[in-house]
């Protein structure tokens, strides 16, 4: 058993270790860009020391670049999933490998996602082979409204998957919202002006934390650090994430920035966002919505639609799925899949094929902060690509091979090797457990 352990304590070791990036080309392939275009026949994918040099039709191979004949099988950049709880957690209903939500914490905004995302998460390995290669993570609000700073990562299974910490503030409005504050959207939203009102009173005249304390004193609803954490949001120097989806609560969140001009706000889930499609367009905030979400299930989605992200994006908004769109963010491709669809449906507002992979490659990497650098095949973007075998936007297809930053990466994970496994379904020998 001790030698099992060093063996497997070694190999975890070894898979740590940062591999080189490979220089490669990918020819005779259906390539998709992820830039919102449709995609391109016997095309070409160039990829060296980890960025991507030439994607597209009639592209020269260098002669000193290994070459894969695609055999006109799919090929796109690795898909960004925002919001997902990646890396923090195993098993959900074990709390001690669970550490998504902190209820007992005397800290909401202040927490940071990033110290605690565990690279060798099963949830990482499974979505990397479903071809999920960058991510936005964070911890999701229970004890208060704000769910604290997520996390951007990358799934390469690395001992360093952060890619950049604290790069989002998430709090929660609506009905979750008022759940959490006392059992009224009116608790909720003077429990978030006041706590913007806090942090502006450490920002400054400058947008820096001062040394001063608050005043207050027993009106301060904010400990001193969380107070602090959203320094960053109420000068606009960090995003704020707003879970919010009925109509008008979705006015009332657009309408903060009257009193806190600096707020660059994303919205999360927008259920009834295609009713204030044209005001979401106009105040230029994009939206992170769930493609699958059509039906009444709480007062807050009366008027939901599968059609909302098809008119919100119609309008002009700027709009990604959510991974969590079927509660399985490897279905990120699927939904996409259902949106293209929904143009079938006579008087249903889907998108079209290059707009659906946009919402899950590029879309998402921009409103995450890497507009051009995540979620596309263009010269000087990271080098992640996916091979799969059929359209990527079919339920059917699955990758099988993916790169990330040019290092071409396992696909196995437990489900994978349990699968394996029990694929001799030979009766007549003892069960797997047993090897006597």
């Amino acid at each position: 058993m001790k030698r099992l352990l060093t063996l497997a304590a070694s190999a975890i070791a070894l898979s740590a270790v940062p591999a080189a990036a490979q220089d490669v080309a990918i020819t005779n392939a259906t390539v998709a860009l992820g830039d919102g275009s449709e995609p391109i026949k016997n095309a070409t994918v160039i990829v060296r020391d980890g960025k991507v040099v030439a994607a597209g039709a009639d592209i020269t191979t260098p002669a000193d670049i290994p070459a894969i004949d695609a055999n006109d099988a799919w090929v796109t950049p690795g898909l960004f999933a925002t919001v997902t709880t990646f890396g923090l957690s195993d098993v959900g209903a074990v709390s001690q490998s669970n550490d998504t939500r902190a209820g007992g914490s005397p800290f909401s905004a202040a927490l940071n996602t990033a110290p605690i995302v565990n690279p060798n998460s099963q949830h990482i390995l499974i979505h990397r082979a479903a071809g999920i290669t960058r991510a936005a993570t964070s911890t999701m609000p229970s004890g208060s409204i704000f769910a604290g700073q997520g996390a951007i990562i990358d799934l390469d299974g690395d001992s360093n998957p952060v890619m950049r910490e604290r790069a989002f503030q998430m709090v929660h409005l609506g009905e979750g919202g008022a759940r959490l504050s006392g059992g009224s959207r009116a608790s909720a939203h003077v429990l978030f002006r006041a706590a913007l009102r806090e942090a502006q009173a450490l920002s400054g005249a400058r947008g820096t934390p001062q040394t001063t304390e608050i005043s207050g004193g027993d009106d301060v609803l904010l400990g001193r650090f969380d107070a602090e954490a959203l320094v960053p949001v109420v000068t606009g120097q960090q995003p704020l994430y707003v879970a919010v989806e009925r109509a008008s609560d979705i006015r009332a969140v657009l309408a903060m920035r009257e009193d806190f001009p600096r707020l660059d706000m994303v919205l999360i889930g927008a259920g009834e966002g295609w009713l204030v499609a044209d005001s979401i367009a106009a105040a230029g905030v994009p939206v992170i919505a769930d493609a699958l979400d059509d039906l009444p299930e709480s007062f807050e989605v009366l008027a939901a639609t599968q059609s909302n992200i098809g008119r919100m994006v119609h309008a002009g908004v700027q709009v990604a799925i959510s991974a969590n769109s079927g509660n399985n963010p490897r279905n990120m491709s699927q939904a996409a899949g259902n949106l293209v669809a929904l143009n079938r449906i006579p008087g249903a507002a889907g998108l079209s094929w290059g707009q659906a992979f946009a919402a899950v490659s590029s879309v998402p990497a921009a409103i995450s902060g890497y507009d051009g650098k995540a979620g596309v095949l263009t010269p000087g973007a990271m080098g992640d690509v996916v091979i799969w075998d059929g359209d990527p936007l079919e339920v059917g297809s699955v990758p099988t091979m993916v790169f990330i930053s040019g290092v071409e990466q396992s696909l196995e994970s437990h489900q994978s090797r349990l699968r394996e496994r029990y694929r001799d379904l030979d009766e007549s020998n003892l069960p797997k457990a047993y090897d006597w």
